[in-house]
């Protein structure tokens, strides 16, 4: 979490666990999806966890209840990565079926579908001033986005294998 007392964890449990960073001690655990759980993210204000899942959907949690707040659809296929935007008012999702979507969180939907790569999309970061997303795939290159304007500003290539993580400094 963002004051850094609780972690998030998930797997092929299809359960979220939530841990006192402190003790080690599990404060709970969230039931909802119904495949894996590949991506976990806090919203920047830490009042909300989001999660993507193998089921097809994203889920937005209350850590401090447990109760799932909203479930997210649209996605084909397999889920990979969440990302918010720095301000916590878009969440980015990318998925197997080759796009991000770019979610607005206050009406719970989606807002713009990103697409350009040629393979599954692994992972996604925001620009620290939320100008830019960044995406990497099994296609070998990251691509930069604009989010408003749903546009690939440039493909960076060189990678030789898929592009699982990626980060801003």
């Amino acid at each position: 979490s963002p004051n850094g007392r609780t972690l998030a964890s998930s797997g092929a449990d299809h359960r979220i666990r939530l841990w006192n960073s402190d003790t080690g001690q599990c404060l709970k655990t969230l039931h909802g999806h119904s495949n894996w759980i590949w991506g976990l993210a806090w919203s920047p204000d830490g009042t909300t966890l989001a999660s993507g899942s193998d089921d097809s959907t994203v889920r937005l949690w209350n850590p401090s209840t447990g109760e799932c707040l909203k479930t997210l659809q649209g996605h084909t296929t397999w889920f990979w990565g969440v990302s918010w935007s720095p301000d916590g008012q878009i969440l980015a999702s990318s998925s197997g079926d080759l796009s991000i979507r770019l979610w607005d969180i206050q009406q719970g939907k989606c807002v713009k579908i990103l697409q350009g790569h040629h393979n599954w999309i692994w992972s996604l970061a925001w620009s620290p001033d939320g100008t830019t997303l960044a995406s990497g795939s099994d296609d070998c290159t990251i691509r930069l986005w604009n989010p408003s304007t749903g546009k690939c500003l440039k493909v960076l290539e060189g990678h030789d294998y898929w592009v699982e993580a990626i980060a801003w400094s």
